[in-house]
């Protein structure tokens, strides 16, 4: 019998043989071939997002039990899925990774209990986890029990919503089934040209509808974050999008009991914004790009945009005020004039239900001139999705702050987070206009039989205005009333919601007892 430590030797290294093997995959062209599609590994692509050397493999030499079609003689160690833990920026994240170069990454009885195995870890951890999807869908040889592990995925993805935060990138196909994980996580990535999500392909979408149309036609990353939604980010590269995946990290935190880091920069919290005055034009029919404005505020002028290519008539972003991580939700008078919509109601909707979930503080920009008024919005449901809005305003328990920039007229006033729906703190600028619609439209509804009546009705029509604007419009008159808590020079902004956030931080607040709202579908 050898020495015992001879026999350790020999084991160390077959398992050192076994890890490198299980590493490069059955098959060194398929590497090669990744690679050609401009596509990195799942160990690559883990290695850009996780913090260097941080990485612990979980399970990397299972192996399935599958029989049939061939499967007993290919067993590939990992078996089309890498998981394991690390960290980015020091603290702690989850990762699983589909293989393309096994099976496709097709998913089987094995490899979806690897992840299901690493989404309970997480949400048991406390932290994040980042999908890095890659794969052909359910592994055909298997059936059903595919299709069961599936299930198991997405009943962790609901347990785990609002606990711990969840992304999705997309690198490559993600076809039926396996598009729903993506759907049921906070965020998703895509890449353009490689990776797209549709529940039917091109091909099963000309057998039954006759329609002709390419895999990126269908659900690339275009279409999805400008067309669909169904989709946050989009980028050329996976090295850019995996950098934003670790920036965005950077300011979640890791769970739904804490809050986000804090990382102080040296914009002092009392800088005056001067070129305010410049941005945002008194009229309130002229256009501005309000992400000017946010610039101008947030610390350093840098905010990370969610949804940027989609219902652009909104903007959500989360940034820092005095290195304090808060979101912005701001009407966008250049995309649209600012009106709310279907799509601009969904958007802010689901980003005010994360905010709150994650103990992330709102901030809502208003300038706003109210809903979009036509027969396709009305019979596309624009009054139960605009209220999707109002419900998560009305739920959400974090610290809210409107600030009224110009315009606010009508229900859209009162979804954006208004005092009456239980805003913390209700602020606006000297050029606010607060009313149930603008002064030409009252004036034509109010004096209407007065005016057709004049000799001359536009001089008539022009006192009207004039006087309602007097009346109900100034600046003053929600102020007077306590809907507005405070009228503030423009130039004050970034201080005055630095100083009203830090008295909020502390905020508690208590939700009726129930199992769970039933929000508007």
């Amino acid at each position: 019998m050898p020495p015992v430590d001879e026999t350790i030797h020999d084991r160390i290294t077959e398992l050192a043989d076994l890890k490198e093997t299980a590493r490069n995959g059955p098959d060194p062209a398929a590497t090669e071939r990744q690679h050609a599609k401009g596509k990195l590994t799942a160990h690559e692509r883990i290695a850009l997002l996780l913090d260097k050397g941080s990485f612990n493999e979980v399970e990397p030499l299972r192996r399935h039990r599958a029989t049939g079609f061939g499967l007993e003689h290919k067993k590939p160690y990992s078996d089309g899925v890498i998981t394991g833990w690390g960290s980015v920026h020091g603290r702690t994240v989850f990762v699983y990774a589909h293989d393309f170069r096994v099976f496709g990454g097709a998913l089987g009885e094995a490899h979806a209990q690897k992840i299901h195995k690493i989404q309970d870890l997480a949400e048991s951890a406390g932290a994040p986890l980042v999908s890095l999807n890659d794969g052909a869908g359910a592994r055909i040889q298997e059936g059903v029990t595919a299709l069961a592990g599936y299930g198991g995925i997405f009943q962790r993805n609901t347990k785990a919503s609002g606990v711990i935060p969840q992304i999705s990138v997309m690198l490559g196909p993600c076809a039926g089934g396996a598009a729903y994980s993506p759907a049921l996580t906070d965020f998703v990535f895509m890449v353009r040209h490689t990776s797209q999500m549709f529940i039917t392909g091109p091909d099963v979408v000309k057998a039954v509808t006759g329609e002709e149309i390419s895999q990126n036609g269908l659900g690339g990353a275009d279409v999805h974050s400008a067309v669909s939604g169904v989709a946050h980010f989009a980028y050329d590269d996976e090295e850019h999008c995996i950098e934003d995946v670790r920036y965005l990290l950077s300011l979640l935190p890791a769970n739904n009991r804490e809050l986000s880091p804090v990382e102080r920069s040296g914009d002092p919290s009392d800088r005056l914004n001067e070129s305010l005055l410049d941005l945002v034009p008194a009229d309130p029919g002229q256009a501005y790009d309000i992400r000017k404005v946010i610039e101008e505020v947030v610390d350093d002028g840098e905010y990370f945009e969610v949804h940027p290519a989609w219902a652009t008539n909104i903007v959500c972003a989360l940034t820092r005020l005095d290195g304090h991580v808060v979101a912005i939700v701001a009407n966008q008078p250049a995309a649209m004039a600012g009106v709310l919509d279907i799509e601009a109601s969904e958007k802010a909707a689901r980003f005010v239900q994360f905010c709150d979930a994650f103990n992330i503080p709102l901030v809502t920009l208003v300038d706003v001139p109210g809903f979009l008024p036509g027969v396709d919005q009305e019979h596309n449901g624009i009054i139960r999705r605009g209220a999707k809005l109002l419900y998560a305003y009305c739920n959400a328990t974090v610290p809210r702050i409107s600030l009224v920039l110009r315009k606010a007229y009508g229900g859209a006033y009162i979804v954006m987070d208004s005092r009456s729906i239980g805003a913390d703190l209700a602020l606006a600028w000297p050029t606010n206009e607060i009313a149930v619609m603008g002064a030409e439209g009252a004036a034509n509804v109010v004096f209407r039989r007065e005016i057709n009546a004049a000799e001359d009705p536009d001089a008539v029509r022009e006192q009207r205005i004039a006087e309602y604007k007097d009346e109900l419009m100034h600046p003053y008159y929600a102020a007077e009333r306590g809907l507005i808590d405070d009228v503030i020079d423009p130039r004050e902004t970034r201080s005055v919601l630095i100083r009203s956030l830090d008295m909020l931080r502390a905020k508690h607040a208590d939700l009726p007892s129930r199992k769970h709202g039933n929000p508007p579908q």
